[in-house]
């Protein structure tokens, strides 16, 4: 008696959902905290008419050959002894000219620190180093440029606050974006610039885009997926607000440990639960919780309170604009895959791998925090 033969369509089902579930697991071990802080450099700039002050805080690994004991912090002695070395580097990178003038630069030693509170074990540390600058003829014609970004990595940024006088401005240094000129503040290239850091933002926190397909992959139709997608949205716009304005601030290992676990429930619901006809008021009580994560880089930046509303509303339309490209790309993979009948299949194969990833970051945010 022959076997019977299997078809030839859930073979290949199988296969892409296994591949699915491996691309998922990846994810989930790159650690996603690792894209919000480890590629990111923060700098307080103060201006005057002949000098500068630039505070910086850089991943330890831009300025690695100075890490002689190799403890990821470079130390008043290691800064010494590399002192020529390190002021040529981050003076050709992080260059202030006034009016065409060169400036002279000289480094100092400023108190090192690691990785802000809350941050992942294997994030990478950070030192801050202070850099001061000086030109012979008094000028407000001030251009800062800055290129000194971990290599290969298109997200790298370096948030900037940038003091003059009474103006107070503040700028994401990009490899895309490495140079700012002192000038009135305008909002629009306020709202330009963070709406493309808001959109980095989600596109590189897997744990946000982990908890949207989780919300889309069991279907639903439009209607369904409009209601999830308008709840998320609305709760983390109000926490993301009221973080930023230090209304509500949670610790942050809290929240990102609750944010692991949001990923893991919402996925488990999709494996037992066979109507979602109640998920509106849970998604709306998650979605309070990932605007917490949403705050995070904002909070870090210490925008002054001038530069609040504007770079808000800049940040918060980046992260619905990258959320709406992510909707709108899995509900085409999703379509395809219900032409095939493969929906179901998907669906369990995707809820498992997510709750497997989501289980490893609350671990690993548990218990392996910096």
């Amino acid at each position: 008696m022959r076997a019977p033969v299997e078809d030839p369509d859930w073979r290949l089902a199988r296969w892409v959902t296994i591949v699915l579930g491996v691309l998922v697991l990846w994810v989930g071990g790159a650690g996603p905290a690792q894209a919000h802080w480890a590629d990111l450099a923060v700098a307080d700039i103060a201006v005057q008419a002949t000098e500068a002050t630039c505070v910086l805080t850089v991943p330890t690994g831009l300025v690695a050959t100075a890490d002689d004991d190799h403890d990821g912090q470079l130390s008043a002695a290691e800064i010494a002894l590399h002192r020529t070395e390190l002021t040529g580097l981050l003076g050709a990178s992080v260059a202030i000219m006034a009016a065409g003038q060169a400036s002279t630069v000289t480094l100092a030693l400023t108190s090192p620190v690691a990785a802000p509170a809350g941050a992942v074990a294997g994030m990478g540390r950070h030192t801050t180093l202070r850099l001061d600058y000086r030109w012979l003829r008094p000028s407000s014609d001030v251009t800062i440029r800055y290129a000194l970004f971990v290599p290969g990595v298109s997200t790298a940024r370096c948030l900037a606050t940038i003091s003059h006088g009474e103006t107070v401005q503040s700028f994401a240094f990009g490899p895309q974006t490495p140079e700012f000129t002192l000038s009135r503040p305008q909002a629009w290239r306020q709202i330009a610039n963070f709406s493309r850091l808001g959109i980095e933002h989600l596109l590189t926190g897997y744990d946000h885009l982990l908890f949207l397909i989780s919300l889309l992959v069991v279907g639903g139709g439009i209607a369904y997926s409009l209601k999830m997608v308008t709840a998320f949205t609305v709760a983390h716009s109000l926490t993301l607000g009221l973080a930023v304005l230090d209304v509500l601030v949670l610790p942050p290992r809290l929240v990102e440990c609750a944010i692991a676990l949001t990923i893991v429930y919402v996925a488990a619901e999709n494996l037992w639960r066979k109507s979602f006809q109640g998920r509106f008021a849970v998604v709306l009580g998650f979605g309070l919780i990932h605007g917490l994560g949403f705050a995070a880089v904002l909070r870090d930046l210490h925008l002054p309170p001038g530069q609040l509303a504007v770079s808000l509303l800049g940040f918060n339309l980046g992260i619905e604009c990258g959320q709406l490209a992510v909707v709108l790309v899995a509900w085409v993979v999703l379509a395809a895959f219900r032409r095939r009948a493969w929906d179901g299949l998907v669906r369990v194969w995707v809820s498992v791998a997510v709750i497997l990833a989501g289980l490893l970051w609350f671990v690993e945010r548990a218990w392996f925090t910096a």
